[in-house]
């Protein structure tokens, strides 16, 4: 067959097809590297105007008073650790740091005793009314704290706690109980059955069927629920504003207060106060990240 014979033959209905399903293909396929362009664009720009005012209070950290006033540029260009160091004797950060840490560890253990408890009955345990004493963990859900603010204080103050690590402690346990409750609830659930009948069968109770066997099988939704615990009441201020008065009491945030309601506040020291106080949350959200993924994403499969 000759070259101008198949130049001249025909084309199928068959061929006709592929050629336009090709060219759908095409242009299927630019359409979502298109719309995935302005996608990532989009949340790399907003990434960007939300890190910012975290990236100032950074540079302001390592810059003088006078460098801070002068704004318009991020990086400093006198880098000095001056700042830091004036703002540990300003902030009384040991002490303050001491009493933070005391209140978030004992609210952190706290939940996790009391809710770690409460999701294995929900979710393992069978007995009259489980679905409504659930059901009133959930709908606390949907109550403002705030309006448990005053409450709080009154009962603080005729169990004379008020003014006391305990008494920010015990409230703190309270705050966090649905979120607490329906994430280990789903975690429980998730554990096999055949697991506990085992241990049934071995003579294990029940206290020692949950701590040698639900216990460690959720462990991420353990970590998780003391991530979502710690870091808010490590951060916590109103709660802490109307229930402590001593200054010996104070936490972080209350130091952090004080320093920007004197005569005159100095921003740079400010900021390294800021950054000094989010370092502790900041390092314990990145050594635990892949348990808190991985117990929020076994709580929504469960």
């Amino acid at each position: 067959m000759t070259a101008p014979a198949l130049l001249d033959r025909p084309t199928t209905p068959a061929t006709t097809r592929r050629t336009d399903r090709e060219r759908t293909r095409g242009a299927g396929h630019a359409r979502r590297i298109t719309r995935r362009t302005v996608v990532y664009a989009l949340l790399t720009g907003y990434a960007l105007i939300s890190a910012y005012p975290f990236l100032w209070m950074v540079s302001g950290a390592f810059k003088n008073s006078r460098e801070v006033l002068s704004g318009g540029h991020l990086i400093p260009h006198h880098p000095t650790l001056a700042t830091l160091a004036q703002t540990w004797s300003q902030l009384h950060f040991l002490r303050y740091f001491g009493n933070s840490l005391i209140i978030t560890l004992g609210t952190t253990v706290g939940v996790l005793l009391v809710y770690s408890l409460a999701g294995y009955a929900f979710g393992v345990l069978d007995f009259p009314g489980r679905r409504l004493l659930y059901g009133s963990f959930v709908a606390l859900l949907f109550v403002p704290g705030i309006t448990l603010l005053l409450p709080i204080v009154i009962l603080q103050n005729k169990l004379d706690l008020l003014g006391t690590r305990l008494g920010l402690i015990l409230p703190s346990i309270n705050g966090t109980a649905p979120l607490a409750a329906m994430l280990l609830t789903s975690a429980f659930r998730s554990v096999p059955r055949e697991l506990r009948e085992s241990a049934r069968m071995d003579g294990a109770g029940e206290l020692r069927t949950f701590w040698s066997i639900f216990l460690p099988s959720c462990r991420p939704a353990l970590v998780t629920i003391a991530l979502l615990t710690a870091i808010p009441t490590w951060n916590e201020f109103v709660l802490a504003r109307v229930s402590l008065s001593d200054p010996s009491t104070y936490t972080l945030p209350l130091g952090l207060q004080n320093l920007s309601s004197s005569a005159a506040p100095q921003q740079n020291v400010l900021m390294a106060a800021s950054l000094i106080i989010i370092i502790p949350v900041v390092l314990l959200f990145v050594f635990l990240q892949r348990y808190f993924v991985n117990g929020l994403t076994g709580a929504v499969k469960g």
